[in-house]
């Protein structure tokens, strides 16, 4: 099932893709909480109820995908943890040491925007990067999970585009900073439940092009530390909760990783795909100047 956020008058609702359109649950399920977080803690059986409304959906549910304004997937989640380091060729590129533990930082939700909305560079700094990413969704919560059971509390997958302004990410202990500028990474366009997908997302292929120029590519079988040791990993910290998001990290060819970086600029235009999971599109812009006085650029 693929579950996406998207805009109908002014208000958020829930939705399921079947092809090219998609079913309203606000009136295929009115029974069914609006939005996904809500969806993920009410438990399997509102997904099997939110799956089978979808399959018997009449007309008057059902709406075009095409001109529908995605949201991001999950607007507020308790948490998303961003973890870093994970593809040993983007470790290489990035002249870093080989790590022990996933490199860790936790992204604000207002950093985020969805699929076909504008990511945006910042006044403080011109190199905003790209960083293609599979972005794992907690459905069930707990603590202290086990390698073995980790999965088990995935409720899906979808694209992330890791955006980092990396001159921030290169002040000591400052990568939060580089990672949590207004509307400056990509999350969507939808969730995709983890039974169509292999285990982990294993031997799927992620890839990201700038201005149609593929940039990188890897098999997701390539991270250190798979879906279900991050977990497994993250829950050893943190108590997980349902809509809980976990960045997995990027491979090799972010620009940053080039000796002649090629930041991203306005007019740029950003497409983070995942084999099976579908394409995430952001465009560049420049932040709109909200003070006249700040003038600090790194």
């Amino acid at each position: 099932m693929r579950l996406l956020s998207f805009e109908l008058n002014g208000a958020a609702t829930v939705g399921v893709r079947v092809g090219e359109e998609v079913v309203d649950l606000s009136i295929a399920a009115p029974q069914l909480p609006r939005d996904i977080r809500s969806l993920l803690a009410a438990g399997p059986e509102a997904l099997a109820v939110a799956e089978a409304a979808a399959a018997s959906a009449n007309a008057t549910a059902r709406r075009p995908l095409e001109g529908l304004r995605h949201l991001t997937p999950i607007p507020r989640p308790d948490k998303i943890i961003g973890l870093g380091k994970n593809y040993m060729k983007h470790v290489e590129e990035m002249g870093a040491d080989v790590p022990t533990f996933p490199g860790m930082f936790l992204r604000t939700p207002d950093s985020l925007v969805a699929h076909n909305q504008a990511l945006w560079r910042p006044e403080a700094s011109d190199t905003l990067d790209y960083e293609g990413e599979l972005m794992v969704v907690i459905g069930r919560g707990g603590r202290m999970i086990s390698r073995e059971e980790a999965l088990s509390h995935v409720a899906g997958y979808a694209c992330h585009n890791d955006g980092s302004v990396r001159a921030y990410n290169y002040i000591p202990a400052a990568v939060t900073a580089g990672k949590n500028f207004l509307r400056t990474g990509g999350f969507g366009p939808e969730i995709v439940t983890a039974d169509e997908l292999p285990p982990g997302c294993k031997g799927l292929r992620l890839s990201t092009s700038v201005n149609g120029e593929l940039r990188q590519s890897a098999d997701i079988a390539e991270m250190r530390w798979d879906v279900a040791h991050l977990i497994h990993l993250m829950s050893t910290i943190f108590t997980l909760y349902p809509g809980d998001l976990i960045a997995t990290g990027t491979p090799s060819g972010c620009a940053a990783g080039s000796p002649d970086p090629q930041w991203l600029t306005p007019g740029d235009v950003v497409r983070v795909e995942i084999e099976g999971v579908g394409a995430l599109v952001n465009p560049i812009e420049d932040a709109p100047r909200v003070r006249t006085d700040l003038e600090v650029r790194l």
